[in-house]
């Protein structure tokens, strides 16, 4: 029976009800007339017009090795492909680890790889790189992004630095000789849980810890503008794992003020996925101060790093006053309303921060109890003479402690020779415009006025009330503030007076003892017993 009789017979019997008694006789008389059953015929009608599969029965199966094997081929294919992969994606392609694999093996733990010749070939290993997830595309796929948000303002603070769009400005504030103009660096923290973003520009030579410290300083202390109410000591500072990061003095001096440095995982270090992208609330201040302020430059640029860091503070103002990412309020607002019970921890002064950033240096000191740093002789405590110490020095004085065992001495001033200052003040001429194109002529004609970055329209602080502060907690590591015990506060006192307690009158010795017993303070000591013993004839009693 012919397929143009099973399709005049479909027509027909789709023109009868369902239980039409005439479909019965005619498909008895259609079987009678081709010679076939009824079963036969029922069987055709229902075979013809069925749609067929256009792909093979065994579609997705090797058919010359297992499917085990094939798995464990297309695996080593991946691998090697992975393995031979540089910087700029360059690796090995699918043929010629097929080729490796024919003439020479691969060494696997399991021991040695090598199909026999034809076993493999590029279109199929290639396609089952695809079904099976091996393929390139996937294997360096980047993990799942988890969103993570502090509960608590200053709980922690995100730091990162990044080189200025400008370069450089005309006339940096200092030039270190021999190394030419500094790089105009963007300093910036952003709190993790409000958003707030504190900025400044630095001019350096590269990422150092001195800098990052002098940024911090300031972004803890309190700021002049009543606008600005950031302050205070974070919890927490998340950053990468840079030279500020692993530097020994940051590392001091967070710990000095009770902040835990926290720094993520670098690239390359989760296999070979890419996970340093945990930054991205810093990151993305970045680049709008580069979008919307920095492209300002172009008709303005700052002279120095003082009159940018004026008109980019000005920037931060608008900034934070803009809508919190989540929250229906501003960043500065957010900020305020998140603090923790007591409020923020108060930052220190100047003197007591500088006291904390000392690197360690481990040197001996010389017979004659002296010892140089950088040019600079000292000359430290007779105790000393030849010992092994460990010299801590300041990053931002001249003072310098000395560490012995589990004594600490301090602090020694120099005594004598002119003190390097390293740093000189240059001006820069700045480069003539060039004047060939249309464009270049009508882009030195446009004009901006010096409102856009200087104006006062500054949006008013949300701030109802001033925001609470803990006080400073000073470790004092280096006993400038108080004695260890009355032992060392006698042995000083003797020496301010330039005689032995012993020949003081026995009136004056118990007021002495009795003042030790109540403050080891050294400046409230040293005012009470200037102001009652004052200075005695030579040889008095």
């Amino acid at each position: 029976m012919g397929a143009e009789a099973l399709v005049n017979l479909r027509r027909r019997l789709d023109a009868l009800p369902p239980r039409h008694p005439d479909r019965v006789e005619l498909l008895q008389s259609s079987a009678e007339l081709y010679g076939v059953s009824r079963a036969t015929l029922y069987r055709m009608l229902r075979q013809h017009l069925r749609p067929r599969a256009i792909r093979r029965a065994d579609r997705g199966k090797p058919r010359k090795v297992t499917d085990a094997q094939m798995e464990r081929y297309c695996e080593i294919v991946a691998a090697m492909k992975l393995r031979t992969t540089n910087k700029k994606g360059r690796r090995l392609s699918t043929a010629r680890v097929i080729v490796l694999l024919e003439e020479h093996g691969i060494e696997t733990p399991e021991g040695l790889v090598k199909p026999a010749p034809g076993v493999l070939t590029r279109p199929t290993i290639d396609r089952y790189l695809r079904e099976r997830g091996f393929d390139q595309a996937r294997l360096t796929r980047a993990p799942a992004v988890v969103r993570f948000q502090a509960r608590r303002s200053n709980e922690l603070w995100q730091f990162d630095m990044s080189p200025s769009d400008l370069k450089q400005v005309k006339q940096p504030l200092w030039i270190e000789s021999g190394r030419g103009n500094p790089t105009l660096m963007l300093f910036s923290i952003v709190d993790d849980r409000s958003g707030y973003c504190y900025q400044e520009y630095r001019c350096v030579y590269g990422e150092d810890a001195e800098s990052a410290l002098r940024f911090l300083f300031n972004a803890m202390a309190p700021k002049p503008e009543d606008s600005m109410p950031f302050q205070g000591i974070p919890d927490t500072i998340y950053l990468d794992n840079g030279p500020v990061a692993r530097s020994r003095v940051f590392q001091n001096v967070m710990e000095s003020l009770g902040v835990k440095v926290m720094t993520h995982i670098p690239a390359g270090k989760d296999g070979y996925r890419v996970t340093a992208r945990s930054k991205g609330k810093v990151e993305r201040a970045f680049r709008t101060v580069k979008d919307a302020h920095e492209t300002l430059y172009h008709f303005h640029e700052p002279q120095d790093e003082a009159e940018a860091n004026l008109w980019l503070r000005r920037y931060l103002m608008r900034y934070n006053a803009q809508a919190h990412r989540s929250e229906p309020h501003s960043r500065i607002e957010d900020w305020v309303r998140n603090l923790s019970d007591g409020g923020f921890r108060e930052m220190c002064s100047w003197d007591r921060f500088c006291a904390f950033a000392r690197e360690p240096e481990r040197r001996k000191i010389g017979i004659d109890a002296r010892i140089s740093v950088d040019g600079i002789p000292y000359e430290v405590d007779a105790s000393l003479a030849g010992e092994e110490v460990v010299l801590w020095w300041g990053l931002f004085d001249r003072d310098l402690y000395i560490q012995h065992g589990d004594s600490r001495f301090g602090p020694f001033n120099p005594i004598g020779g002119p003190i390097p200052l390293h740093k000189y003040r240059k001006f820069q001429k700045s480069k003539a415009d060039e004047r060939a194109e249309r464009v270049a002529l009508l882009a030195d004609r446009l004009g901006l006025p010096r409102a856009a970055l200087e104006g006062s329209d500054i949006p008013a602080s949300a701030i109802a009330a001033p925001a609470p502060k803990i006080a400073f907690i000073d470790p004092d590591p280096f006993q400038t503030i108080s004695w260890p015990n009355p032992i060392a506060a006698k042995l000083a006192i003797a020496s301010d007076l330039g005689m032995a307690l012993t020949r003081l009158p026995a009136a004056d010795r118990v007021f002495i003892n009795d003042l030790l017993r109540e403050s080891l303070v050294k400046r409230v000591v040293f005012a009470k017993v200037r102001e009652r013993l004052k200075p005695r004839p030579k040889g008095a009693t």
